[in-house]
């Protein structure tokens, strides 16, 4: 088969450009970026991601460079209670799930599955190249560049994010829906964290259309913080930099523990939260889409890079399985699209009990606390334990 070809140089394009390579198979990144780079922030890694990395031969490497949380706890961000809390890398944890749950500065992810493509001698990467259409030839697909050049694969995956142009010519549902909510991000070194908010867990503050994340990373050498909250205020586009004035006043009142990381950081970025109606069909032909080409979700419930790993080694089982993209790319589709779909909306539905005010509130505590770690873990089950080591859905 002659080499695949993958817009998009980001997680969702190397680890599929990783998964083909172990399968024998060869493949091109096509990457706009003249620099390989992904935008430092945090990433939060479910067990069900180790799982891929298992199949992809990168654990080790992850695990030199991640942070293994002892817990995920949602407090209140007004009275500082803690609403709920879920232990994590016991051994309960990791007998039920068979993985751990990490959390891992996103350059790193980045870089350990660069590093372990380019040592397989299949993956080439084209940077400064920018796919401006694409035709299915029928025994192959030629792509076109913004360069006017042209490039010959047996077959194309749109691994190019949320405004891609591959899913604009297959699906052409439009721009993202925005979803109202506006995230900033930035990083804290770890000696600038204040003493109440040192500790080795992922620590969610919940207030009314707020709520504030934070996290160690990178071995414990900083700390990830997204601060996230409704806003009309809409730039396209990420990686700008955020209004200081208007992330001050919406946590106006909030915890000192909130507030007091808040005041820590200079500057932020800031990123417009965006997704889409899940579809049941993005594969046409030998052109496919995979990660937030395919099913964006909201951040809500950290599987974003999770979904796109999956998807990868999804693909790459099933692409190695035929001398057919097209038949491969279908199957991959129908083993991925209801449960990205349940990723994408259920990460709308935590969104709103993240932010509930009043009487919602209230329920979400009602709901939530009191729960024992063997009701945590039942509940998300479905998330974590979902795939089997092919990606395919079991639950």
């Amino acid at each position: 088969m002659n080499p695949v070809l993958i817009a998009g140089g980001g997680i969702g394009g190397f680890a599929t450009a990783l998964a083909l390579a172990r399968k024998g198979l060869e493949s091109i990144i096509i990457e706009r970026e003249t620099a390989l780079r992904e935008a430092g922030a945090g990433i939060q890694l479910g067990p069900n991601v180790f799982a891929m990395f298992d199949v992809l031969g990168i654990t080790d490497a992850i695990c030199e460079v991640a942070v293994f949380p002892d817990a995920l706890v949602m407090k209140d961000a007004l009275d500082g209670s803690e609403v709920t809390r879920i232990p994590l890398n016991t051994a309960e944890f990791l007998t039920r799930f068979k993985h751990p749950y990490g959390v891992i500065y996103r350059p790193d992810l980045h870089n350990a599955l660069i590093a372990a493509a380019k040592t397989t001698g299949k993956v080439e990467v084209r940077p400064g190249s920018k796919v401006t259409g694409f035709e299915d030839t029928g025994t192959g697909v030629r792509v076109s560049l913004a360069s006017g050049e042209t490039m010959e694969g047996a077959a194309l995956v749109g691994a190019d994010g949320l405004w891609s142009k591959v899913r604009e010519a297959i699906v052409g549902d439009g721009a993202p829906r925005v979803s109202g909510h506006i995230a900033y991000r930035a990083v804290l070194p770890e000696a600038e964290v204040p003493a109440a908010n040192h500790r080795n867990e992922v620590i969610l503050w919940a207030g009314p259309k707020t709520h504030l994340v934070h996290y160690p990373l990178h071995r414990g050498d900083i700390f990830n913080l997204v601060a996230v909250f409704h806003s009309d205020a809409y730039e396209e586009g990420w990686d700008v930099y955020g209004d200081v004035n208007e992330l001050t006043a919406k946590f106006a009142g909030q915890r000192p523990e909130v507030l007091g990381m808040l005041d820590r950081i200079e500057s932020w970025r800031m990123w417009v939260l965006c997704d889409r109606e899940p579809v049941k069909q993005w594969s046409i032909g030998r052109v496919t889409l995979l990660g937030d080409a395919a099913h964006p979700m909201l951040q809500y419930l950290a599987q974003g890079a999770c979904m796109a790993t999956e998807d990868a080694v999804c693909l790459a089982h099933h692409l190695a399985r035929t001398a057919e993209p097209a038949t491969g790319f279908l199957a991959y589709q129908a083993d991925r699209y209801l449960r990205t779909a349940r990723v994408q909306m259920t990460a709308r539905l935590y969104g709103d009990i993240y932010h509930a005010a009043g009487p919602v509130a209230e329920l979400r505590r009602m709901m939530l606390s009191g729960r024992t770690a063997e009701q945590a873990y039942t509940g998300v089950n479905w998330l974590y334990a979902g795939v089997d080591r092919y990606g395919r859905q079991v639950l």
